[in-house]
């Protein structure tokens, strides 16, 4: 069940990051809005996890999902690509969230 809070969570600050890229800088009002009240949806989501497990895994697996959501979706949508560095970080990543699952 907090699994399904923490990934619905990531998803929404997955689109909030992406679309305050859309937004370049608050420059359009309305992509900034709704990046911002995607973030603010996505931290109540992850509340609802805190009923289930601790901050500390929570937050990191929220954070990693978000962080490999991210990265995928600027290459996907803004063509940004990634250095080896980046997706030895990545592998970083998914490896302490798996462990800190375990």
């Amino acid at each position: 069940m907090y699994l399904g809070f923490i990934v619905a969570s990531a998803f929404l600050d997955i689109l909030a990051n992406l679309f305050l890229k859309k937004s370049n800088g608050f420059e359009s009002k309305f992509w900034g809005f709704v990046a911002i009240v995607l973030a603010i949806l996505a931290f109540v989501l992850l509340y609802f996890s805190l009923e289930y497990v601790p901050l500390s895994i929570a937050y990191s697996t929220w954070g990693a999902v978000g962080i490999i959501g991210t990265c995928l979706g600027g290459w996907i949508f803004y063509k940004e690509k990634l250095n080896f560095i980046g997706i030895l970080g990545i592998i970083v990543v998914i490896t302490a969230v798996i462990l800190l699952n375990l």
